[in-house]
């Protein structure tokens, strides 16, 4: 039985290297390639009964991007599989992509046989993230679990919400009754305890934490 795959992808030189790849390969089909994923949307909405295995995709794309192309396949097709393969190894893109049920994905300059050993596990229903992907994706979430265990005290959040509604170092020391050298040293705690390395970063915590309003 031949697995009936489809490619997207803007660079030709890339595309042209995958057909080449999937042609030697008796076990596959390619039956589309193109280099943007509304084409391929269009195809599946004016297709719906056509037996496609897997949809091998890059990221960035000029019309629809291989985030959304994935969405849409999900949501259209649970039986579709999908493959990024991008050099993109962005952790908010991974996250989405993870979140919107993707079953793989490679970084382009991954050699041939761990290419063709994701397309293979994922044809056999698991999932396939390469190393590298799944050590970004896993830092992330440690490091987000280590905000999120991070307590404040009851003056380091009084400070941080001054700082998140953007009262100056000497306003925050008048209303606390602290000297501004005092302030300034519990800035700094605050970065280093929240991992940030800015006002933006308190600023975007206070939020999260709900200690501010939008």
């Amino acid at each position: 039985m031949k697995y009936n795959l489809i490619i997207v992808d803007d660079h030709k030189m890339f595309l042209d290297g995958l057909l080449s790849i999937l042609n030697s390969e008796n076990d596959y089909n390619v039956l589309l390639s193109s280099k943007d994923g509304s084409h391929i949307a269009k195809y599946l909405e004016i297709n719906p009964d056509e037996k496609i295995d897997l949809i091998i995709t890059d990221i960035s794309m000029p019309q629809l991007d291989g985030i959304s192309l994935n969405k849409i396949i999900k949501e259209k097709n649970q039986h579709i599989k999908t493959l990024v393969v991008s050099m993109h190894s962005d952790v908010e893109m991974i996250d989405d992509l993870i979140e919107n049920d993707v079953d793989g994905y490679v970084p382009k300059n991954a050699e041939k046989e761990e290419l063709l050993k994701a397309i293979q596990t994922i044809l056999q229903g698991e999932k396939y993230f390469s190393k590298e992907i799944k050590d970004i994706y896993l830092q992330n979430k440690l490091s987000n679990k280590k905000k999120e265990s991070v307590k404040l005290t009851q003056r380091e959040v009084e400070v941080i919400t001054l700082i998140a509604q953007e009262f100056t170092t000497q306003e925050i020391a008048d209303q606390l009754f602290l000297s501004k050298h005092t302030v300034e040293s519990y800035r700094k705690n605050l970065m280093s305890k929240l991992n940030v390395r800015n006002v933006a970063g308190l600023t975007k915590y206070a939020l999260k934490m709900k200690y501010i309003e939008h």
